[in-house]
């Protein structure tokens, strides 16, 4: 909202804020020191505050109350980077947009029996409005980056790639996989074949609750990938009810290999890449 305010008006609340501009900013910053319940230290709220107010009077020292405005630039450079430190300390959009709202409580003491401040001063509450608003859009772009941020972290965690052998990798899935974390798990899987020199792979997903056709359209395609790269995949974890469901879609793997069990797989793996096999070592190793 565009607010072009005469000069009286501007005058009268440069004048309001600076005859008690020290006494008025301690009073702000204990106001919104209290609203957050001592979280943020009062000297690190004080320090805030004081830019703020400075800014403040600076922007209606240009004449105007248009809290979109140029004049109001740097008010909102500094509200911005208070509304991103209180989305990433954990406040709500509520104690942010308070933050700006506690200096019409601190103001209004000051203008009691001055009936010729008051039109000053209903200006002056309609901008800090305006301002608390920007605080909660800033906050509200903060939070969402932190979330988005957040989900891309569970995703690279939750899509581990483990070296199981010379020359074989391991893709262990947890989970529903859809197209974005498709795209991880090729990613990962292909700098591993890289950075390890792998040219088996295998994809469990013992871990995965059902395959449906798309899923099984994500496993084709990051098998299709490690292809192009010069690996072959095999696909571990196929239990009897996701066979059963796999015949019933009619979804066809093709010339992909899969297994039952992680370890069937991975003992296919090691004979492709030449590991032979003695009888006295496997009835050992059952031991």
């Amino acid at each position: 909202m565009c607010v072009v305010a005469d000069g009286n008006v501007t005058d009268r609340l440069i004048g309001l804020l600076t005859a008690r501009g020290e006494d008025l900013g301690a009073e702000w910053a204990d106001k919104v020191t209290g609203s957050l319940g001592g979280r943020v230290s009062r000297s690190e709220v004080q320090r805030e505050l004081q830019e703020l107010y400075t800014s403040l009077v600076a922007a209606l020292g240009e004449g105007s109350l248009d809290a979109r405005g140029e004049a109001f630039g740097e008010v909102r450079a500094l509200l911005g980077e208070l509304s991103r430190n209180r989305a990433r300390q954990g406040f709500s959009p509520t104690e942010t947009a308070a933050s700006v709202f506690a200096l019409k409580e601190v103001l209004e003491p000051a203008l009691a029996g001055k009936g010729s401040d008051v039109q000053a001063y209903l200006h002056f509450t309609t901008l800090l409005d305006a301002l608390g608003l920007f605080t909660i859009e800033v906050y509200t772009r903060t939070r969402e980056e932190l979330i988005s941020a957040q989900a891309e972290q569970l995703m690279e965690l939750s899509t581990p790639v483990v070296k199981l052998w010379d020359g074989i990798i391991g893709v262990p899935l947890v989970g529903t996989l859809d197209s974005a974390r498709t795209m991880v798990v090729m990613e990962k899987m292909l700098q591993a074949l890289i950075d390890t020199g792998s040219e088996q792979a295998i994809i469990d997903i013992t871990g995965v609750p059902a395959v449906d056709t798309e899923v099984a359209q994500h496993l084709l395609k990051t098998v299709v990938a490690a292809r192009l790269m010069g690996a072959e995949c095999t696909i571990s974890g196929i239990r009897p009810q996701i066979a059963q469901t796999i015949v019933a879609l009619g979804i066809d793997f093709g010339d992909i290999v899969t297994k039952a069990t992680l370890a069937d797989a991975l003992r296919h793996a090691l004979r492709r890449s030449g590991v032979s096999f003695s009888r006295a070592a496997a009835q050992g190793g059952s031991r």
